[in-house]
C-alpha cells in the first residue's frame, strides 16, 4: 500500500475531531493531536483542522522525515508498520525500534555492524535493512516487522501498567494497524 492509502486508513480508523479527557494527547481531528497542528502552523480550532491539512502533516512529519519512504523502496510492509507506530508513538521511538530489531538480529554484528539506536533513520540503517533482507529474503521483512510489532506490544502493556487510564486505550493500541 502507498502513502495515501496508509493515510486515508488511519485516518478512517482515527475519525474527525476527537476530546477524550483520558487520553493525554488532548483534543485531536483525523489523529492529529493540537500540539503537533501548532507545531505545522495550524492557528484555528481543532474541530476546523481541514482534512487536506492532516494528509500533509502525515505525509511530511510522519513518512518523509522519518524516512519511511526510503524504507518503502525495499521494505513497504515494514515502512506502514513504522508509519504507525511513528504516528501513535513518535517517529523517533518508531526508528529506535526498527534499529533495535536490526541489532538484534545481525547475529552479533556477522551480517552488518550494529547501529546507534538514535531513532533517526539515514544511510546506515537503510544499509542495514538491505543486507538483513539480502541475506534473509522475503519472509525477513514479516521478521522484521513483527519484531516491530513486539517492541511496540511490549511499551503498550508497560503504559497501561503504569498508568491505569490508559487501559482504556491497550485494546485499540493493539489492534489498531494501517500496513
Amino acid at each position: 500500500m502507498d502513502i495515501d492509502g496508509l493515510i486515508d486508513r488511519l485516518i478512517a480508523r482515527e475519525g474527525g475531531y476527537v476530546h477524550d479527557a483520558a487520553d493525554r494527547g488532548g483534543e485531536t481531528c483525523w489523529g492529529i493531536t493540537a500540539a503537533v497542528a501548532r507545531e505545522e502552523g495550524y492557528a484555528g480550532p481543532m474541530r476546523a483542522l481541514p482534512r487536506a491539512t492532516a494528509v500533509d502533516i502525515y505525509r511530511r512529519r510522519y513518512w518523509i522525515a522519518p524516512g519511511w519512504d526510503r524504507v518503502a523502496a525495499i521494505a513497504p510492509i515494514l515502512a506502514a508498520e513504522l508509519f504507525d507506530a511513528g504516528v501513535n508513538m513518535g517517529v523517533a521511538t518508531a526508528g529506535g525500534f526498527l534499529q533495535r530489531a536490526l541489532n538484534a538480529l545481525n547475529r552479533g554484528g556477522h551480517d552488518y555492524a550494529d547501529l546507534p539506536v538514535d531513532g533517526r533513520v539515514g544511510a546506515r540503517t537503510i544499509a542495514a535493512i538491505a543486507a538483513f533482507l539480502k541475506l534473509r529474503g522475503p519472509a525477513g521483512e514479516g521478521v522484521m516487522v513483527k519484531a516491530v510489532q513486539a517492541l511496540r506490544g511490549e511499551r503498550y502493556v508497560r503504559l497501561a501498567e503504569r498508568r491505569p487510564a490508559d487501559e482504556a486505550f491497550l485494546y485499540g493500541w493493539l489492534a489498531g494497524r494501517v500496513g
